[in-house]
């Protein structure tokens, strides 16, 4: 019991203040967990991350639950979880209120009008750095090249992302004459190759489609932005510019950016809407650390599986290009949001200390001042 007690309250001063993105959270962690507490040692700590890229789902949170698996088994994990992800979300709990109440005042309108350029340099950001780890050589680039293509040419993202990889993982194992190991990617297609869209707003049916989100969703968080606009823009159920919003709040907060969800579900069908959403998108990887982490040392060993989440990955960085573009002409018309964007791609690209939570900061002000502004 006091192992638990412990767990929470190191993961909820963690929720509380994990500013600035999952390789900020996995520092805060490391530096709490190995080098004050002492509870694994590093090898074991690098070991645990390394086994987060093997599983969809939020890096940084699924940290939490191996960690808390670690020092308190499967109570710990689920404590060590829920306590870093409840700051986030009730903070985004309670924006969502605020917005939806409020969101239609001009003195709140200014704020939102610039944020939402601002969260366009956040992913680009994320897509040149995320980028330049993924694509590891030109044949996964040509891979996300595909994705690409598939997603600009009509194709959902989902079904974009795991096509790609099924073929590539097929051509990459015929041109390594590997051997699958059990591993069968086309039932991952199966599982993800079904519409999204959802055709009424019901508690279940939010709480299933962001369940499926929080099953497939692998590369980033950055990456759950694509799915949301495939999911509730393009199905005409929220406009982009709510969508935005909604990102800007989860970059704003700390913890997970999946609070994002929480943000979400509470403009679809209010409290209940933000518990399903909430629950929906965070649950898999519950159930995915409870289950995969004895299997962490065989899973590290398969060649198949590794290449399969290298062109996930690759897909994923591809749809966030494929965002990018749908998004920055929406976005980016009036002179003053390109101004704001303009300054804001300045700032994150010449600026080393500058994170997310500051250009949102900055975006939100440079917004307020320039309705002052006539151009």
């Amino acid at each position: 019991m006091s192992n638990l007690k412990e767990i929470a309250q190191v993961f909820f001063k963690l929720g509380c203040f994990a500013f600035g993105g999952p390789a900020v959270h996995i520092a805060m962690m490391e530096e709490e967990i190995v080098s004050k507490r002492k509870w694994m040692s590093s090898e074991h700590f690098l070991d645990l991350i390394g086994a987060t890229n093997l599983i969809p789902g939020p890096n940084s949170t699924e940290m939490t639950m191996h960690c808390g698996q670690e020092r308190g088994g499967w109570k710990g994990m689920f404590v060590a979880g829920i306590c870093f992800i409840f700051p986030a979300v009730f903070i985004t709990g309670t924006l969502a209120w605020l917005y939806v109440r409020f969101g239609n005042l001009p003195n709140v309108k200014p704020f939102i009008a610039g944020i939402q350029p601002a969260v366009v340099v956040i992913i680009i950001q994320a897509v040149f750095k995320l980028g330049k780890k993924a694509i590891k050589n030109i044949a996964l680039g040509l891979f996300g090249a595909i994705t690409l293509g598939l997603n600009l040419y009509g194709f959902s993202e989902i079904v974009s992302l795991l096509i790609t990889a099924v073929l590539g993982t097929i051509y990459f194992s015929l041109k390594n004459k590997t051997q699958a190991n059990g591993f069968n990617p086309i039932l991952l297609t199966l599982l993800g190759s079904s519409t999204l869209g959802l055709s009424k707003i019901t508690t279940v049916s939010i709480f299933f489609s962001f369940f499926k989100i929080g099953a497939i969703l692998y590369g980033s968080g950055y990456v759950l932005f694509a799915y949301l606009d495939a999911e509730f823009v393009e199905t005409g159920l929220m406009t982009r510019a709510a969508l935005l919003d909604a990102i800007a709040i989860g970059q704003f907060t700390p913890g997970p950016v999946l609070s994002t969800a929480t943000f979400v579900g509470f403009q679809l069908n209010g409290f209940w809407g933000a518990i399903a959403a909430t629950t929906g998108i965070f649950l898999p990887s519950f159930l995915l650390v409870l289950l995969l982490n004895p299997l962490i040392p065989k899973m590290k060993k398969s060649t198949i599986l590794k290449t399969f989440l290298n062109l996930m990955s690759v897909g994923a960085v591809a749809l966030m290009l494929s965002v990018i573009l749908k998004v920055g002409t929406s976005s980016l018309l009036e002179v003053k949001s390109a101004i704001i964007f303009t300054i804001s791609l300045i700032l994150v690209f010449t600026t080393k200390k500058i994170n997310a939570m500051h250009i949102i900061l900055l975006g939100s002000i440079l917004g307020y001042i320039s309705s002052f502004i006539k151009l």
